[in-house]
């Protein structure tokens, strides 16, 4: 469905900016591929539309009748800079709020520094899955090795923030791209959660902060 998806998702009434990505083994942050986990990212004008499409619209229903499992997050950009796709697909519509807040990074990586990119990505994973902050993560993207997506979510924009900050293997691996200029084409954008629906490993990752309780 990956392939054969695509066609029925532009159809889809009211979706706006989409993508389907695949993800690495383990959390996401490896260059081997996970055949057993993928996702979905698009824009919606509201949450009522995206609610009632991601649930009620064909594609949708055909991807959850053939998973074992489905999780869904609804959330609104607070902040985004940079293109994907040669496009802006995120519009910075409200002022951040003091609740869990995610944050996704893309880029489209050099092919000639791919290999020196993914060499500092364990340890990242590393740093990151080890933060008691970090509330659910997870790696994703659209071509193996050259096009990759971190996603993550925090309880509030000061504990991003820290571990953005803190000088590990995340800030070295930041300045190593800013000093090489390893990406052709980068994004930054950060949400509220506004809600979420289904279950991940059997479990609400966020409800312990409020959100599906």
């Amino acid at each position: 469905m990956m392939g054969l998806a695509r066609p029925a998702l532009a159809r889809v009434p009211g979706i706006g900016f989409w993508k389907l990505c695949g993800s690495g083994t383990g959390e996401g942050f490896t260059p081997k591929p996970n055949t057993g986990v993928y996702a979905i990212l698009a824009t919606w004008p509201d949450l009522a539309t995206a609610q009632r499409q991601t649930a009620e619209a064909p594609v949708f229903r055909r991807y959850a009748r053939r998973a074992i499992e489905c999780y869904t997050l609804f959330m609104q950009t607070t902040s985004a800079r940079g293109a994907w796709s040669g496009v802006a697909p995120f519009d910075a519509t409200v002022t951040a709020g003091t609740g869990p807040v995610a944050a996704l990074t893309r880029a489209t990586i050099k092919p000639l520094v791919a290999l020196k990119f993914w060499r500092r990505v364990p340890d990242i994973s590393t740093v990151i899955g080890a933060d008691p902050n970090v509330a659910f993560k997870i790696g994703i993207g659209e071509v193996p090795l050259l096009h990759q997506v971190t996603f993550s979510v925090w309880p509030d924009t000061a504990g991003m923030a820290a571990f953005a900050r803190h000088d590990g293997p995340h800030a070295r691996a930041i300045k190593a791209v800013r000093d090489g200029n390893w990406f052709r084409e980068e994004l930054y954008a950060r949400f509220d959660i506004v809600a979420d629906r289904g279950t991940w490993q059997g479990a609400k990752p966020l409800q312990h902060l409020g959100v599906g309780a």
